[in-house]
């Protein structure tokens, strides 16, 4: 029972003598003096702009079949910092760039400012956006702000006033479905 201890320990310093040997000469390790220096070139530089740019995504109408799709644009990430739900607002009345897709909103709406207060995100718009055709437009405008604005992840409802002013056509807070009820 000894002498098979000794074989098995001996057989082991073997294949690791045999591993070290073979790492020894098949691994060179080249030795740099401190006044080397290994320049690294990628293939494409990287801006200034593009290393502050940030993805957001936005809600439009598809042209042919009238429902909600969604378009991704890059955005200055500083601009985020100062009003995020206005920005983000802001680009959707900007409207698309893809011309499979349309603006939810009615031509020269504005929005004047958006706050948060308890994860709900008031909205402040001009009279403008009360000129919507039909309640299936106003349905799309509410569901294009809440889709672009609950990204944010504290932003649970919006609420939209007009001119700092409740309005009856769009009276109420719009809340977010959440996926875990």
């Amino acid at each position: 029972m000894n002498k098979r201890k000794i074989i098995i320990i001996l057989l082991i310093l073997i294949i690791i003598g045999l591993v070290v040997y073979f790492i020894a000469n098949n691994i060179s390790i080249t030795k740099t003096t401190d006044d080397e220096y290994f320049n690294y070139t990628p293939q494409e530089e990287i801006s200034d702009k593009q290393s502050k740019e940030t993805p957001i995504t936005l809600f439009f109408i598809a042209k042919e079949s009238n429902q909600l799709k969604s378009e991704g644009k890059l955005i200055d990430s500083s601009d985020l910092l100062k009003n995020p739900y206005k920005l983000l607002v802001e680009k959707l009345l900007e409207g698309p760039s893809d011309e499979s897709l349309k603006s939810v909103f009615p031509e020269n709406t504005r929005i004047i400012d958006a706050n948060i207060t308890n994860n709900c995100v008031t909205l402040n718009f001009s009279e403008e956006i009360l000129n919507f055709s039909d309640e299936t437009q106003k349905y799309n405008i509410i569901n294009s702000l809440l889709n672009t604005l609950s990204q944010l992840t504290e932003v649970n409802s919006i609420k939209i006033l007009i001119n700092n002013e409740t309005s009856e056509q769009i009276d109420q807070e719009y809340s977010v479905i959440s996926e875990n009820t």
